[in-house]
């Protein structure tokens, strides 16, 4: 569908490899960790795509959007190593976590070193790609910051939950797009397009992966299901059963604090006894629905089919399916 996506990708892996590399070699060691086992690279394919949507035969991607694709990605990265730090995880894509292998402090200056050279990396491509990469973590912090706000908060409202992860996952996805099409020199209006499509598909992954979180198995998820529950973020899963008549009293009772393994199996039980569950999937139906229109007024190009594909696959995906 689009032959050059695929190695490209691995030009941006080169990238990232190369941004994080130090003078010192343990800097390099801590800033590569995450980076040399590898992800999904959703965030830098949406880039790469978005800057060829107006090719109507693309060969491979500019060195450009290589560059814009790697500095979204380093701001992914450094916020999982933040992420990572709050929640005290141990791991991360199934090797130790970075706070876990060598410290909260080192790890929250390594986050930062990564944000340090995506920042960098952005200034290269010009002042608008700047602002952009700029306006993505400042987003993102606000995100997070709304979210801690509103732990153990069982009176937290779905206005509130929507404002965190628009700003932890929906914007650096659309920002990707708009540095993509920035960078790709493609008409204002695509642009526009592109953004919206990647805050709807982030908010709808992030809903999903918020309902995973109750319904896979703990083998599926890496984790114990209701993670979520025991570190007091309260998902669109959550906030709605909490709203439940018959089981709301007593799911609050469970939660407002920190809760032990048997209290987080119980409150998630209760939660997938009400209808929660799928009113959060209907809702992430809708922003899934909001991908797949936002693309509709874009050129038929190989590029267009790859993010076409990607909102097809989230609307197919088995969480939504029930």
């Amino acid at each position: 569908m689009l032959p050059c996506l695929e190695h490209d990708l691995r030009r941006v892996e080169d990238e990232l490899l190369a941004a994080a590399a130090a003078a010192d070699d343990f800097v390099t060691e801590l800033a590569r960790h995450l980076i040399a086992v590898g992800g999904k690279l959703v965030r830098p394919g949406f880039c790469l795509a978005s800057s060829l949507v107006c090719d109507p035969a693309p060969e491979s991607s500019s060195q450009a959007a290589v560059k814009g694709g790697a500095s979204v990605e380093l701001v992914h990265i450094g916020s999982l190593y933040h992420d990572d730090v709050m929640d005290g995880a141990t791991t991360r894509r199934s090797v130790p976590s970075v706070n876990a292998q060598w410290g909260n402090l080192r790890a929250i200056l390594a986050g930062d070193y990564l944000l340090g050279r995506a920042s960098a990396l952005a200034a290269s491509l010009g002042a608008e790609v700047a602002m952009l990469l700029a306006e993505a973590i400042t987003q993102l912090c606000e995100g997070q910051i709304i979210e801690l706000e509103n732990a153990y908060d069982t009176e937290r409202s779905e206005q509130r939950y929507e404002r965190a992860i628009s700003g932890k996952t929906a914007a650096l996805l659309s920002i990707s797009c708009r540095i993509g099409a920035t960078v790709g020199e493609v008409p204002r209006p695509v642009t526009r397009a592109l953004g919206e499509f990647g805050f709807a598909y982030g908010m709808a992954f992030q809903i999903v992966d918020d309902i995973l979180d109750l319904v896979a198995t703990e083998s599926q998820l890496g984790k114990p299901t209701g993670n979520d529950l025991a570190e007091g973020t309260y998902t669109l899963p959550v906030i709605r059963a909490l709203a439940d008549p018959v089981t709301g009293d007593e799911l609050r009772s469970l939660l407002g604090q920190p809760i032990d393994a048997a209290a987080r199996d119980r409150a998630a039980e209760l939660v997938r006894s009400t209808t929660g569950v799928d009113e959060a999937r209907g809702t992430a139906r809708i922003w899934a629905g909001r991908a797949q229109a936002a693309l509709t007024s874009l050129p038929d190009t190989p590029a267009t089919s790859v993010l076409r594909l990607a909102a097809d696959r989230l609307t197919e995906t088995p969480a939504l399916a029930g």
